[in-house]
C-alpha cells in the first residue's frame, strides 16, 4: 500500500486507481472516515479512464496518528505534499462535509494552479456553528454534545451516528443498510480517537467564507435538501452564492452522504462535470 512520508515523518496513506495517464480526481474524505467513503466513486471514474487519487487524513483511516496538527490548515498541507510527491496537475478535486472544506481552503491557500474544476459534496463551508453573522448555523450545544458522548462510548457514538442522520436512516421510508452502517463505524474505529475529537471543533468552527470567495475555478456543488448533519440553509445554499463560479444541483431527499445513497445519480453528475 502506497505511503508518503510528510515533513514531519508522519505516513500519509493514498489510492492510486485507474488510469496512470488519464485525467486526475482527487476526493478528500469526511469525519471521521477514510478514502474508503469514495469507493463507490473512484471505481466508476477509473473504469471510464479517470486516474483517482484518495488519501487518508492524518489521523484517520492507515494514517499515522498524529498527537497535533489535527486542524485545517495542517491538513491542505499535507494534501499539498501529496499533489507535489505525485505531480498532480490538471485535476478536479471532489469533498464531502468535513474533505469539502480541505477543497476549499487546499483551493484558497495553495492556489488552483493544479486544479482545474471542484465539487463539494454535502460539504462544511462556509460555516457550521451558528454565530451573531451566521443565524442558519447549528448551536454549538450541538458539537459539544458530540465531543461528551465521544467521551463517555466512542463505539456507541459512531454507531448511533451512521444509524441516524448520517445516511438519513431515520427516517420513516429510508431502506436501511446494515453494510453502510457497518462500514462507517469500521472507518470511525480505525481513526485515532484524538484526532477525531479534534476535528469536531475544525469541522464545525472553521470559517471558510473568504475561502470561497477567493476560488476561479468552477465549482459544483451537490447538496441534499435533506441533510440532517450539514443542513443545506447554512452550507450549500449560502456557498454556491460566496463561489465566484459556482454551481448548485439540489438532490431532493437527500441525506448528507448521498455519495453513498444516491451512487448512480452522484456518479452521473461528476462525470458530466468532468466532460462540461
Amino acid at each position: 500500500m502506497p505511503y508518503l512520508k510528510l515533513r514531519d515523518g508522519a505516513e500519509l496513506f493514498y489510492k492510486d486507481w485507474g488510469h496512470p495517464e488519464g485525467q486526475v480526481v482527487t476526493f478528500s474524505h469526511g469525519w471521521p472516515l477514510s478514502s474508503d467513503s469514495w469507493e463507490n466513486q473512484m471505481m466508476f471514474l477509473a473504469d471510464h479512464g479517470y486516474r483517482v487519487i484518495a488519501h487518508d487524513r492524518r489521523g484517520h483511516g492507515r494514517s499515522t496518528q498524529t498527537w497535533d496538527g489535527n486542524n485545517m490548515d495542517t491538513f491542505v498541507d499535507d494534501l499539498k505534499e501529496l499533489f507535489e510527491h505525485l505531480n498532480i496537475t490538471n485535476a478536479m478535486m471532489v469533498g464531502h462535509s468535513h474533505g469539502g472544506g480541505e477543497v476549499t481552503r487546499f483551493l484558497s491557500k495553495h492556489g488552483t494552479g493544479r486544479v482545474k474544476k471542484a465539487v463539494l459534496v454535502g460539504a462544511v463551508p462556509p460555516l457550521m456553528v451558528k454565530t451573531a453573522a451566521n443565524a442558519e448555523g447549528t448551536d454549538k450545544s450541538i458539537f459539544d454534545s458530540f465531543r461528551q458522548a465521544m467521551l463517555k462510548d466512542r463505539a456507541q457514538f459512531f454507531l448511533d451516528v451512521p444509524s441516524g442522520p448520517f445516511f438519513g436512516f431515520n427516517r420513516p421510508a429510508a431502506q436501511k443498510s446494515e453494510g453502510q452502517i457497518r462500514s462507517w463505524w469500521r472507518q470511525g474505529m480505525n481513526s485515532s480517537f484524538k484526532t477525531t475529537y479534534d476535528c469536531i471543533k475544525d469541522f464545525s468552527e472553521t470559517d471558510f467564507t473568504d475561502d470561497l470567495k477567493e476560488i476561479n475555478i468552477p465549482v459544483l456543488v451537490l447538496h441534499g435538501d435533506d441533510d440532517q448533519v450539514v443542513p443545506i440553509q447554512a452550507s450549500g445554499l449560502k456557498s454556491a452564492k460566496l463561489l465566484p463560479r459556482g454551481q448548485l444541483k439540489v438532490y431532493p431527499g437527500g441525506s448528507h452522504a448521498i455519495h453513498n445513497i444516491n451512487v448512480e445519480e452522484v456518479n452521473k453528475d461528476l462525470l458530466g462535470f468532468l466532460q462540461s
